[in-house]
């Protein structure tokens, strides 16, 4: 089960380094700058937790909602570590409600990962 944790928290890093690529080259090259852009980063980070869970989920193939929920928990544990470590600095309690949320999404990716790669399911 450890193992579907490492592959759904490398997978939103992965998603991460390859977004941050994207908007780093659009904020370059265009007349686009930070703010304009806040909301495709939330939309984004969601998106690679859910997948993430997804992935998770699919690799454990039992119990999602705990896999899910392990590996939202530990992005949020590295992150924290992250920001505690190198810059200094705890979450704030906007910060705190974004992670909480993105923790539920990785649950539910990892219940929907879990029930898209059953094997009992009968069609």
């Amino acid at each position: 089960m450890s193992v579907a944790v490492i592959y759904g928290v490398g997978s939103i890093f992965a998603i991460a380094m390859i977004a941050s690529l994207i908007v780093s080259i659009l904020l370059r090259f265009t007349s686009l700058t930070e703010s304009s852009l806040t909301y495709v980063v939330m939309i984004v980070s969601f998106l690679s937790l859910f997948i993430g869970g997804f992935i998770s989920g699919g690799k454990g193939k039992k119990q999602g909602l705990f896999l899910g929920g392990s590996t939202g928990l530990l992005y949020l544990l590295v992150v924290f570590l992250f920001q505690y470590l190198g810059h200094d600095a705890l979450f704030t309690i906007k910060q705190w409600i974004y992670y909480g949320c993105f923790v539920i999404t990785a649950m539910m990716g990892g219940v929907l990962g879990v029930n898209m790669s059953s094997d009992s399911r009968s069609d």
